[in-house]
């Protein structure tokens, strides 16, 4: 064990204005909605610029077990898809993308197939999906509706129609629809519940079946995916937009620049919506076709929004808003508690701890800007809080935060990029 492992991680303070060029890896989200149907597909796939993280590695050994073919060798993976199969035992690790995703494709397996993850894993909603998956045939066993679970495939899933409540996980619905063009028939899906969050992540699993040639009609809460055949080809991923949430804050808290190159023009990214954020919050935004420059300004404002759509950028706008010039309030993210962890607790307990003045609501955070002081920043084993402490550390001195290393769940070079960001 590392001394940084024993004594945690002393977040750097940035000396002056911070000027960079950041080059982000691919984006987890698409990364694994990728290997997916090209595990589905009806030919081969190549991906390029996929993420290597904790994330997907569990997902490529999740496919693997099933007897998917993946050559993950270099930049470019091949995978070849075959006919899923069991017995297989598959590590979900706390990926939230394997223990919805590759469950719902594994009803298409022949023989058993077991799900299984971290501690924290078997405290995550999973009831509504199984649920669903059920409505369209599958056999399933389990207790309680969390984890572990066994799929216990006949080789084809029936389809028809199911309804499924998503206001604790978009993912419930993306994990339908990436499975729904192998049913035996058309399959629909209405979500029921009282919110439907991260709709982004939703749009953008929509794109990529489309982009394979499945044909997918709906939005807005239903959905309606005809079976057939997905396409092989190219993939290319873009990079992981949400990940450069706390790169491009660190603009904002020193009163600098950021770069991030390849930035796409149009995206399904949720993480796009940084741009509009953090305009709001003082920065200047500037999109060209080579990518994003985020300026920060003399002062960090305060933000009143809805962040349903976002909650994956909350924990770094709420160390934004602890520096702000005027309280933020967030709403529409009371999802955030089952998250790696309860979000929302955490970082009104970690931002309260360092002398700030949060409170955590039903539905989101309340934060009242105070000056702070340095101290431990504990992760939660929670990737984003993690980077959120690094945030905060650029100009709070005394700032450690608690096992860093939990950012290799999905950017494990996170520590590089951060202090090369500051040379």
């Amino acid at each position: 064990m590392t001394t940084t492992e024993l004594t945690g991680w002393p977040a750097p303070t940035a000396s002056g204005r911070v000027d960079a060029v950041v080059h982000l890896p691919g984006s987890k989200s698409m990364t694994n909605r990728a290997l997916v149907l090209a595990a589905l597909a009806a030919e081969p796939t190549a991906i390029r610029g996929g993420l290597r993280a904790r994330d997907t590695e569990l997902m490529i050994a999740g496919l693997r077990a099933l007897g998917v073919g993946i050559d993950d060798a270099g930049d470019t993976w091949l995978v070849s898809p075959a006919e899923l199969r069991g017995p297989a035992a598959i590590d979900c690790g706390l990926a939230g993308t394997v223990m919805r995703f590759l469950l719902a494709a594994a009803t298409l397996a022949t023989g058993e197939v077991s799900f299984d993850g971290d501690p924290r894993a078997r405290e995550r909603p999973l009831r509504p999906l199984l649920d669903a998956l059920r409505q369209l045939g599958a056999e399933l066993r389990d207790t309680g509706g969390r984890l572990p679970v066994t799929v216990v495939g006949s080789g084809h899933l029936p389809g028809g129609h199911c309804v499924v409540d998503a206001s604790a996980s978009s993912q419930f619905v993306s994990a339908l629809l990436l499975v729904a063009p192998r049913a035996d028939t058309p399959v629909t899906v209405d979500h029921v519940g009282r919110t439907l969050p991260s709709v982004p992540h939703i749009a953008m699993t929509v794109a990529m079946l489309r982009e394979r040639g499945v044909e997918v009609a709906g939005t807005d809460g239903s959905w309606r995916v005809q079976p057939g055949p997905i396409r092989g080809g190219t993939v290319q991923i873009e990079p992981d937009l949400s990940n450069a949430a706390p790169f491009l804050a660190a603009a904002l808290v020193t009163g600098g620049r950021v770069r991030v190159p390849d930035w796409p023009m149009r995206t399904t990214q949720a993480g796009d919506a940084l741009r509009d954020l953090l305009t709001a919050m003082g920065a200047r935004c500037e999109l060209d076709a080579t990518g994003l420059t985020v300026t920060g300004g003399p002062v960090i404002h305060g933000l009143d929004a809805d962040l349903r759509d976002v909650s994956e950028l909350v924990p770094t706008l709420a160390a934004l808003a602890a520096l702000a010039d005027r309280p933020s309030t967030f709403r529409g993210i009371g999802h955030m508690r089952g998250h790696e962890t309860d979000r929302l607790a955490a970082l009104a307990a970690e931002l309260t701890r360092l002398g700030g003045d949060v409170t955590a609501t039903d539905d989101g955070l309340v934060i009242r800007p105070r000056p702070l002081h340095g101290g431990v920043f504990h992760s939660y084993g929670d990737h984003r809080m993690a980077t959120t402490g690094a945030v905060l550390g650029l100009v709070i001195p005394g700032i450690v935060v608690e096992n860093i290393q939990t950012v290799a769940k999905t950017m494990p070079t996170f520590v590089e990029l951060w202090t090369g960001m500051l040379r």
